[in-house]
């Protein structure tokens, strides 16, 4: 899903609207951990911080039934709710959080610029890049109809609700190999569905997965329809797809993971912030800085590694305080 709108990197001047501008201190563009964390932080550090919540307000946790690991929550509580929980925290204490979506940014001048749905203009002192990543899904029906009903793309964060189950996990590299080893030991069996007829991952991450018993991998095969009554119950596979002895193959399973990757949200900024070959934020060592002065970036925008909202928490809150110590070296 695509949480804000890229801009045309070929036009060479901005398109910024004439007439509706308005000037902030600090500007929060993304609303899930980190964005609503930079804004507790921001907001008490009297920086008054407009934030903007883009098309999905509260990020990729809205769509997580069950959320056991973060602290604070001793009984659990789902996504939705959390995520209600750090925004009322961010206003409590005064921050401005609007609907809307991030149409262009210009980050060449300073201050920066930035328009919301293609005729608002925020003059920001300070940026707080927030927007996250979007995993990577196969594209069928099903994926969707037991999106949080079975289907999950973090098995740390949904892994414990299996625990003595069987489960599946698709992909083929580093983080499918890590991903498929973590739940073997929490699960009673784990299938690893490589539609190649090799693994990807690397070769310490292949010989975890071969040494791990309760791992089965299944090469060749890809995945057809997941199948269910109201959760997920097994799939359906094709092994050897397009081949003379292409066969169907069923599987039961209670979780079905996909670890295909992720897409960080940086498409609409990256003109002018720094990113790596995948597209994530880089940023200074120990820091939220990015290449541009005043642009700051936290989150799973920033990171490929974690992934957690733990992990996007924390960083929102080392953004707002980059931000702060910036803005205070500029009076």
């Amino acid at each position: 899903m695509d949480l804000f709108k890229p801009m045309n990197l070929e036009e060479k001047k901005s398109t910024t609207p004439e007439g509706d501008i308005e000037r902030v201190k600090c500007l929060i563009i993304g609303s899930g951990p980190a964005g609503y964390t930079a804004a507790i932080y921001a907001a008490r550090a009297n920086l008054s911080p407009v934030l903007i919540e883009g098309l999905q307000p509260g990020g990729q946790l809205t769509t997580t039934t069950e959320i056991d690991n973060f602290p604070g929550y001793p009984d659990g509580v789902t996504g939705v709710e959390m995520m209600a929980d750090l925004k009322k925290q961010a206003e409590r204490f005064g921050t401005d959080c609007r609907w809307g979506i991030v149409t262009e940014v210009d980050f060449s001048s300073y201050p920066h610029k930035v328009v919301v749905d293609g005729n608002k203009t925020i003059e920001a002192e300070s940026v707080i890049l927030g927007t996250g990543a979007t995993a990577k899904y196969l594209g069928l029906e099903s994926e969707t109809t037991y999106a949080g009903s079975g289907v999950s793309a973090c098995a740390t964060c949904d892994g414990f609700f299996y625990r003595g189950k069987d489960v599946a996990v698709v992909g083929g590299g580093d983080t499918a190999a890590e991903e498929a080893t973590y739940l073997a030991g929490l699960c009673n069996k784990v299938y690893l569905i490589v539609r190649k007829p090799y693994l990807r991952a690397s070769k310490a991450m292949q010989d975890r997965v071969n040494r791990t018993k309760n791992i089965e991998v299944l090469y060749e095969h890809n995945t057809k329809e997941i199948t269910g009554d109201g959760v997920v119950q097994g799939a359906t596979l094709i092994k050897r797809l397009g081949e003379e002895d292409e066969q169907e193959v069923k599987i039961s399973v209670d979780g079905f993971f996909l670890a295909i990757g992720h897409t960080p949200n940086s498409d609409f900024f990256k003109q002018y912030v720094t990113t790596d070959e995948n597209g994530y934020v880089v940023t200074e060592p120990d820091s939220t800085r990015t290449n541009v002065p005043g642009v700051f970036a936290c989150g799973d925008l920033k990171d490929s590694v974690y992934r957690q909202a733990i992990t996007s928490a924390g960083s929102g809150c080392m953004a707002a305080m980059d931000a702060e110590k910036f803005l205070a070296e500029r009076e």
